[in-house]
Parts: structure tokens; sequence; C-alpha cells
């Protein structure tokens, strides 16, 4: 059974337990191919700073089900929030950044849509890594990964031990979601933040800096896989923390 959200929360006292400035409240938006517990090793570092955070477990059904599941996300946290997302991910908080609780948009190695785009058309712009290859589709039309994929692109800088529980653990996307469209993306209202990850092999690094510099979001790059939170969840933990800080 899909459960639309799941929370990580503090205990009562976690908010006195930090001296850092800023906003509090972090949601975290996982991509295609992953689930919520991708963002483990970030939320326990989160939390041991003071931040209330909450994972989204996006149902992939649809892009409209993931912004619905991460509205809901939203909705359950006291004041201004901080959406951090993940691969497709992005297309999700490009949408659902437009809540008014949100106030700063941080994007991971993630997909940017402008004005009327998809997801499809958003990695059209250059080429591909490869990766589609490997994309084995149900008869239902849901997206997995082979376990290839998860070695050689998409956690390849990850323990053989996660690599296969990221294999066990990916929730398939619906392909018709890569057609839904994001209409008034949220960057163009509010601060974003963006992750480059260098040795990318499912989204091309060259199209995460262009949309990077597109949306003049504050950039790093990171000698990374797709899933840096995965592979350098510190660096990870503290771009976050930066990016709240300034908000």
């Amino acid at each position: 059974m899909i459960v639309a959200t799941t929370a990580f929360f503090l205990p009562q006292n976690a908010k006195s337990q930090s001296n850092s400035k800023g906003l509090k409240n972090v949601v975290l938006v996982h991509g295609a191919f992953a689930d919520g517990s991708s963002w483990s090793k970030v939320i326990t570092q989160l939390q041991a700073k003071g931040y209330n955070v909450i994972a989204v477990q996006n149902p992939l059904t649809s892009l409209a089900d993931d912004v619905a599941a991460t509205k809901r996300a939203i909705a359950q946290m006291d004041g201004p929030v901080l959406l951090v997302a993940h691969s497709y991910g992005g297309m999700v908080i490009s949408e659902a950044g437009n809540d008014p609780k949100v106030v700063g948009l941080v994007y991971i190695s993630a997909l940017v849509p402008e004005e009327g785009q998809n997801a499809n058309a958003v990695n059209a712009a250059m080429p591909t890594t490869g990766v589609e290859k490997e994309f084995r589709v149900s008869p239902e039309g849901f997206v997995s990964l082979s376990m290839k994929a998860i070695n050689e692109n998409f956690v390849p800088d990850a323990s053989a031990v996660e690599r296969k529980l990221i294999y066990a653990t990916q929730v398939p996307l619906a392909a018709s979601a890569g057609e839904e469209k994001v209409q008034s993306p949220a960057w163009k209202t509010k601060p974003s933040w963006f992750i480059v990850a260098t040795q990318d092999g499912v989204i091309s690094p060259d199209l995460e800096r262009y949309k990077a510099k597109l949306i003049k979001a504050t950039t790093i790059e990171l000698k990374s896989g797709h899933v840096p939170m995965v592979s350098q969840p510190d660096k990870v933990t503290d771009f976050i923390i930066q990016a709240a800080q300034k908000l």
C-alpha cells in the first residue's frame, strides 16, 4: 500500500537544541526510482541540528499525485518551509513550491521545468546519459531501473549494500508523468539553490548547470553520482542548512 507521506519529527524540545538562525521546517521530496528512505542520512543530520523534517513518500503515479502528496507534507509544517528535491522531484517542487508557506527551493541533481514544460521536454534539451536504455517498462506503463542501471548510472558511488537496497526499494514511475506540464514554476518568484552532480549518470551535468544558471540559483558542484544525499550526505546537509539560514 502506498502511503502519501512519511514524517520524521523532532521531539517537542528540539528547537531549543539548535542555535542556528533561519527557518526550521524542511520538506524533502524524492525522485523517480526512489522513496523517502533515500534521504535517511540527511534526515538524521538535519534533526540533530534542530530542524523539523518531513520526507514525502511520492506515489509516482502522476505528477499531480506527487504534487498533492508534497502539499500535504507542507501543510503539516507550522511556519515557513524550505522545499528540497532530488531528480524528478524538481518537477514536483516547481509546482508545489507555489504554496504560500514555501519560501525557498533546493534542487539536487534535479529536473527544473520552464514555463509549460514537462519532464520529457526538460530532458530533451541536451543529449541523454543513456540511462534510458536500461528502463524497464511494465505492461501498465510504469518505469523502473535494472540492477545494471542502479550500479552504473544511479548510485555508482554508493556501497554495494546500498545499491542493492536502493534497487529493492525503488518505486516505479508512471511513464505518463513525464508528459505532465508545470505552468507556473515556483522558482520564478522564490529563491533557489542547486547542487550539480558532476558525475551524474542519469541527468546530464551540463543540463543541471544550464538550469541552475537559468533560475539564478546559488550553486555548488559535487563530484558525485546522481544521488549525492546517499554518497555525500554531509555536504548535502550542509548546503540545505546554508539555504535555510538565508531564509
